[in-house]
């Protein structure tokens, strides 16, 4: 049968569909939080000259727009998976762009972290320069830059996976449209596919944390050789909420994409974690340990 696929149904949330109502309530909830959370960060910042005109909140804003977004890209469509079994289904264009979408703003963030390390790099290892190379162009140009990689790295993806025949079955083994669960459903042989994809993804995965792994290994270098305790604390804190963030963005995406052998409902944790609740965690961890977002709050 090679009649193409019109629409797919996506399984939503393993371990759910006995209490839908109050994982509903559940998602509704964080999902509601999360948009408030990090519409009060991006508020505060834009309405603060003061953090306005520093580099590393102008980075912040862009990642709590980012976070708003990507959590609205899946939760959603979880949120209507829930409610109903009519909100599983979501047809093949709505899927190609859920699917482009996601990962062209999960890799924008991952760029914007590795932006946001070097800037620490700048003011922590070089702050009589620091004005000076990250100036305001340079804060623009630089944020623009990561929305055009991500951008272009989503498109690769997308045409990688959508240019495959998909003619049945059509149920999705996931909460939303990923390039994993859509491979499986593909009515052709998708080795070559599997490997351009995950050496695409591990390329960029593992060259931004390796040059975020550069970056700190200088900062902690400089930080060391900082005499008074006071100052070497002074400038951990500013580069603590950063670290947090990071681990939080790479763990759980390593954990899935590596070993894509692991289980459904196992997948589904993960990838809720990483979709959902980083999202929500991030304008807090940034909040909470931050002397300068607190007085502006």
């Amino acid at each position: 049968n090679q009649t193409p696929v019109t629409e797919f149904v996506l399984e939503g949330l393993p371990n759910t569909k006995e209490l839908p109502s109050l994982f509903f309530l559940l998602f509704l909830l964080l999902y509601l939080l999360t948009l408030l959370g990090n519409a009060l960060t991006l508020l505060t910042v834009l309405c603060d000259p003061r953090l306005h005109a520093l580099p590393m909140y102008c980075f912040l804003s862009h990642l709590s727009f980012l976070d708003a977004c990507l959590s609205s890209v899946t939760v959603p469509k979880i949120l209507a998976g829930l409610a109903g079994p009519g909100g599983r289904t979501i047809s093949f264009g709505g899927c190609a762009v859920q699917l482009y979408t996601f990962h062209f703003l999960a890799s924008t963030e991952c760029f914007l972290y590795t932006l946001m390390a070097y800037d620490r790099f700048l003011a922590v290892c070089h702050p009589l320069r620091y004005t000076v190379v990250m100036s305001r162009r340079a804060c623009v140009g630089l944020a623009a830059g990561t929305w055009l990689t991500g951008s272009l790295h989503a498109a690769i993806q997308a045409t990688l996976t959508f240019r495959l025949p998909y003619c049945g079955p059509s149920r999705v083994e996931y909460f939303f449209c990923d390039i994993p669960a859509m491979l499986k459903l593909a009515c052709a042989d998708t080795a070559a596919n599997q490997a351009v994809i995950l050496a695409n993804i591990g390329a960029v995965g593992a060259g931004c944390f390796l040059l975020i792994c550069v970056s700190y290994a200088y900062i902690v270098s400089a930080i060391l050789k900082i005499r008074t305790a006071q100052g070497r604390l002074r400038a951990f804190s500013t580069c603590s909420a950063h670290l947090s963030l990071v681990l939080l963005f790479y763990g759980p995406p390593v954990l899935l994409y590596l070993h894509p052998s692991s289980s459904q409902a196992s997948d589904g944790a993960v990838a809720v974690f990483y979709t959902a609740v980083t999202p929500l965690l991030n304008p807090f961890i940034y909040t909470l340990r931050n002397k300068e977002m607190k007085k502006a709050l």
